[in-house]
């Protein structure tokens, strides 16, 4: 089973538990680095919740989800269509102020990575925004039938540093912010380039 599979086996089990989880801290870090009426895509967007939160915050939000079934429930919390997309079929070309990649890209395996960001990368307008994150540690396995890559914040920057066009504003750890759950989270917010 891949983690598009779990996440279309198990799509109500993940929204119960992920669509009230408070993301409101960071959010707000990422809204405060996009223009007004932003146009956000929710990268990987699972319920919908954070979506939503930057509809209601003013900024015009596209949603994509890899799985058929967690789409079906995002277009429940956002009242509006979900693209059922995989990182690897979009083709974007800098349409987005800002991309929202909130426990998403966390399931590319090391070796796509690069060429996943790229097309992360092309779909941001110059002076765009990334938030991405990723759980804390190192290398990659299967975990509850879903690939993991961890990352430390060095093994983020470094990765990221292969987008040439994008600098890291900034990478730090959090807590899990979910009851019961220890785990640490690396965070990282990055800004494309402007045009020459």
């Amino acid at each position: 089973m891949d983690s598009i599979d779990y996440y279309e086996r198990y799509a109500n089990v993940y929204y119960e538990n992920t669509v009230d989880v408070d993301m409101s801290e960071i959010r707000s870090k990422f809204l405060e680095l996009l223009p007004e009426n932003a146009d956000v895509l929710d990268l990987g967007c699972g319920s919908g919740r954070d979506g939503k939160a930057f509809e209601d915050a003013g900024c015009y939000v596209t949603l994509l989800d890899g799985s058929a079934e967690m789409c079906k429930l995002a277009e429940i919390t956002m009242g509006k269509e979900v693209l059922n997309m995989r990182f690897d079929e979009m083709d974007f070309e800098e349409v987005f102020d800002g991309i929202w990649a909130c426990a998403s890209l966390l399931h590319v395996p090391g070796e796509e990575m690069d060429q996943i960001m790229q097309k992360v990368c092309r779909a941001l307008k110059p002076e765009g925004i990334l938030y991405a994150s990723f759980k804390y540690g190192e290398g990659e396995e299967y975990r509850n039938h879903r690939l993991f890559h961890d990352y430390t914040p060095q093994s983020l920057e470094q990765m990221m540093s292969r987008q040439r066009e994008m600098d890291v504003l900034e990478t730090w750890i959090s807590d899990d912010v979910r009851d019961g759950r220890d785990e640490k989270w690396v965070n990282i917010l990055l800004k494309k380039k402007e045009k020459r």
